[in-house]
Formats: structure tokens, sequence, C-alpha cells
């Protein structure tokens, strides 16, 4: 069996249980070598064989998934969360048209860990409901409707991929699509390594705090950030639902 797992966002001790299980019974680890944490290949055998994708095509990562035997355990170890950014959608086709069968352990996202670390809801009540993921088109392109200033105009929180070498220009296309130039923005380079930086500022200022931070970072925008919020009916005295009855 083959086995995509979210190696989540850098801690090691941050992976899923059933992903950490896995690795320590895999006979072959095929891991992201330029984002992945090297200490969750500590989870493997001795005996298990590891491979660095970072030097590899897509067509190598296949061959040597093929060339194992079907009894084994093997692993395509990615950063974070694999439905984002993850590109195993052309892995998964290629399996698919060699019959050969996969799962996938979701991980814990950098999206969920810069959060975690900036100590912020992402949907705060009365102010944001709705979160975009995206990134700004550079050497990959993106669909046309989904170009920065579109995206900006729905005032949402907003976390973005990719894009930290591009900050200035980020940082403007947000502001020309609708928020507001002291809206509160973040920059968090690698949440939750031991060498996690945040920067914290005013959007317009952003790229002048951090633009010494080119990559391995996400950007965190909105009002969400900023404190202001309505306290949650969830838990409002006042309320009733289905476990509960309203107290006077």
């Amino acid at each position: 069996m083959i086995y995509f797992i979210g190696a989540g966002p850098g801690a090691a001790d941050l992976i899923t249980v059933r992903g950490m299980r896995l690795l320590q019974k895999a006979a072959l680890v095929i891991y992201t070598g330029s984002l992945v944490n090297p200490e969750l290949l500590d989870y493997c055998t001795p005996d298990c064989k590891k491979l660095n994708s970072a030097s590899m095509t897509l067509e190598e990562v296949i061959g040597a998934l093929r060339e194992r035997g079907r009894d084994e355990i093997l692993v395509r170890l990615h950063t974070g969360d694999p439905s984002l950014y993850g590109a195993i959608r052309e892995q998964m086709d290629a399996l698919d048209l060699m019959g050969l069968d996969y799962e996938i352990v979701p991980g814990v996202s950098s999206m969920n860990a810069a959060a975690a670390v900036l100590k912020a809801e992402l949907t705060p009540p009365s102010v944001s409901q709705t979160v975009i993921i995206s990134r700004m088109a550079g050497r990959t392109a993106v669909p046309e409707k989904e170009n920065i200033p579109a995206l900006a105009s729905h005032g949402a929180s907003m976390v973005l991929f990719l894009s930290a070498g591009m900050l200035e220009k980020l940082c403007e296309e947000l502001i020309s699509g609708g928020y507001a130039p002291d809206t509160p923005a973040a920059v968090v380079y690698k949440a939750t390594w031991p060498d996690e930086e945040i920067v914290r500022a005013a959007l317009a200022d952003l790229p002048g705090k951090a633009g010494h931070i080119r990559k391995t970072a996400l950007i965190l925008v909105g009002n969400f950030l900023n404190g202001g919020y309505e306290r949650s009916r969830l838990y409002d005295p006042t309320f009733t639902h289905g476990f509960r009855e309203a107290k006077t």
C-alpha cells in the first residue's frame, strides 16, 4: 500500500499519530526534502530506504514506488497537508494508470500552524466567516478570475502561500483590490520550526518590515488579526441550542 502522508508544518511532533505509525513501518519513504523536517525520518526503522524528492522528477518518484513489493508500506511524505499545494493529483493519476492502490493521510497545514503561533482565530464572528487560501501568480500561473485584487475585494481573512518572494507586489495588489492600507497583516516564516519568525505590520508597511523573508513563509491578512469581534452565540447564556436552554 502507498500512503500520501501530511508531515505537518514543521515540528516533528505535529505529524498525526497515524502518519507517525506508518513511518515506523515503512519500507520506503520519499520525502519532500526542501520542506519536511528531517527529524520526522527518525520515526523510520534503520533499514527503511529514504529518498529526497527535491532532486527527483514525477516519473522518478512513481518509478521508485512501482519497483517496491506490493506487500510493503510505501510512504510519500509531503509537508503540511498534502491536499494544499502538494502536487499529489498528478501522482495519484499515475498510480491509477498502473493499478496501484493508495491512501491519503491528512496533516496539519502550515496555515493552521501560522494561525496558532499568531494566537489568532481566522473566523471570528462579525469579522470574517470566510478564509481565502491562494497564492500570487509567478512561474506557475493562477486562473485569471483568481487574481489577487479580485480575491481581496471580498475583505475576508486571507492566507497566501508561495508568495513571500513577491511581497511588495502582493501588498500593492491586496490594497488595490480593497483592503485598507492599515489592515493588519503578518508574515510567518517556518511556523513551529526552531527558527520560526513572525513579523506583524499594517498591510502597507509589511514589505518594509518583512522584505528579508523570501520563502518558506505564509502571509496572513485581515481584520481577524486586530482582536475586535462579537461574542459567539454558541456560549452566550441567553442563546438556546440543541444541548442547552437559554438562561434568563
